[in-house]
């Protein structure tokens, strides 16, 4: 029995339109038969052709990203920034690309590899799957035959070696040199490599020559050589720490020979360094300058050059300006930067605030694992992510990031497959999020926990661009 009240407003509507609506009973079915009656809520992604990368949360296909087939078209450039806080999954995000591009045979990558445990880099169980030695800079194994790169290697230009020399010396002393102590250095350098053509001129050389000038040196500007000599004291003692103090061992020598630079992967283990030591910077300094004149070449191959706590590089405003002018010179060559940083405060707080900007306005590519609240917004307005986006991240779980790719935003879990699930979670598991083995009951717990959280991101993002188009 219908109430009175209907049946007086069903014949009242009756009345005005001359038809009445049609009641339907409820239907039951599922949820994968139901999805099919809502209008589609998700970015179109970013094509077929290139790496897999996982699932876009909000539609369920699959996310594919690949810096090379998309720059020109959607792409300005092809350098990528990976934010957020440890446990969250961008270790296991970069191992699983890394292996993913390996499978193209026109890929190489190198890789800086500052963290490690049991007295190896985290990279290191990928290296030896791929039958790749780690260069393994190490200042106490270098004293025992280990490893060396000399900054004076024939195969860097003499140009190359004396901005080496500079950024060097600069980033230890914490400023730039001033014009007299780059003159002695730049004489004591072109003496060493006119002189010596036997063998491959050292850092040793060079100390010698600031601490024993040549008088031809001091006639040409018709200074005094006390005067060339006082000039270059303290370039000298700069140097002399990577000779004979503790930094020695590691670039006070011939280049190690039998370094592959033709290897698919790279890895320069700094696991053995003091991460918050002066030490850190200068290896990247080298190490930077050394690939940009032996590595990087006009051979029609993409190369990745992925840097793990980059902060290291971009704190620092010497190295971050050789940095951008490796990226801005590597574009040319195909080479895409990757920067991992767990706090963009890190960097856009530090001393090198302008170098830091320009860095990261040259990555179009940027990726955000969760982080607190106050942090994502501090990303978001640096960045310039959507209000919904800086919303979600304190709320996205291990595997889940936000991806903007040159304003393209879309929410990606990624996946891992079983073949690469040994090699990408390792004894890390307690620093960077490795899911622990499940119990049948507890997978299905975490499959629906999985799935409330999808759906809350869902409709927290629909109601800020609900409120976003109301004030527009």
């Amino acid at each position: 029995m219908r109430d009175p009240l209907s049946a007086l407003s069903d014949a009242f509507t009756s009345f005005l339109f001359g038809k009445v609506e049609t009641t339907r009973l409820p239907v039951r079915t599922s949820t994968g038969q139901a999805q099919a009656v809502y209008l589609p809520t998700a970015a179109p992604g970013l094509g077929d052709s290139g790496v897999i990368i996982g699932r876009e949360v909000y539609s369920g296909k699959g996310y594919i990203y690949d810096p090379f087939q998309l720059y020109g078209q959607q792409l300005p450039a092809p350098h990528w920034l990976v934010l957020g806080e440890s446990g969250n999954g961008k270790s296991a995000l970069e191992k699983t690309y890394v292996l993913r591009q390996l499978r193209f045979r026109d890929r190489q990558v190198v890789v800086l590899d500052a963290q490690g445990e049991d007295g190896v880099g985290e990279w290191n169980l990928i290296a030896q799957e791929l039958g790749i030695t780690p260069i393994r800079l190490d200042p106490t194994a270098a004293l025992n035959d280990g490893i060396r790169l000399n900054p004076l290697d024939p195969s860097i230009t003499t140009t190359g070696q004396l901005a080496l020399l500079r950024t060097i010396i600069e980033v230890a002393m914490g400023h730039g040199l001033d014009e007299r102590s780059g003159f002695a250095l730049k004489v004591a350098h072109a003496y060493v490599n006119e002189t010596i053509t036997d063998r491959q001129p050292v850092l040793m050389d060079i100390v010698e020559q600031l601490r024993h000038p040549e008088p031809e040196s001091a006639e040409a500007m018709n200074v005094a050589t006390e005067d060339v000599r006082a000039w270059g004291l303290d370039v000298a003692l700069v140097l002399d720490r990577l000779v004979d103090g503790d930094l020695r061992g590691m670039f006070d020598g011939p280049t190690t020979i039998g370094i592959d630079l033709d290897a698919p992967l790279i890895v320069f283990d700094l696991s053995h360094i003091d991460r918050n030591s002066i030490a850190m910077p200068i290896l990247m300094a080298i190490v930077g300058v050394w690939l940009e004149h032996t590595w990087i070449r006009p051979d029609r191959k993409k190369r990745i050059f992925l840097v793990e706590e980059a902060w290291h590089i971009i704190n620092s405003p010497f190295v971050a300006q050789l940095f951008q002018r490796l990226l801005k010179f590597g574009r040319r060559l195909g080479l895409s930067f990757v920067a991992v940083v767990h706090h963009l405060s890190d960097v856009v707080d530090g001393a090198a605030a302008k170098e830091a900007a320009a860095i990261l306005k040259m990555a179009s590519t940027r990726t955000v694992y969760a982080q607190k609240a106050d942090e994502a917004r501090a990303t978001g307005k640096v960045i310039g992510l959507p209000r919904w986006a800086v919303e979600i991240i304190p709320t996205l779980t291990p595997g889940i990031a936000v991806w903007d790719v040159n304003g393209n935003v879309q929410v990606v879990k990624h996946l891992i497959t079983e073949a690469e699930r040994p090699l990408v979670f390792t004894d890390r598991a307690m620093t960077e999020g490795s899911a622990p083995d499940l119990l049948p009951d507890d997978v299905r717990a975490a499959e629906l926990e999985a799935e409330e959280r999808t759906a809350m991101i869902e409709r927290r993002r629909r109601l800020s661009e609900s409120s976003e188009s109301t004030v527009a």
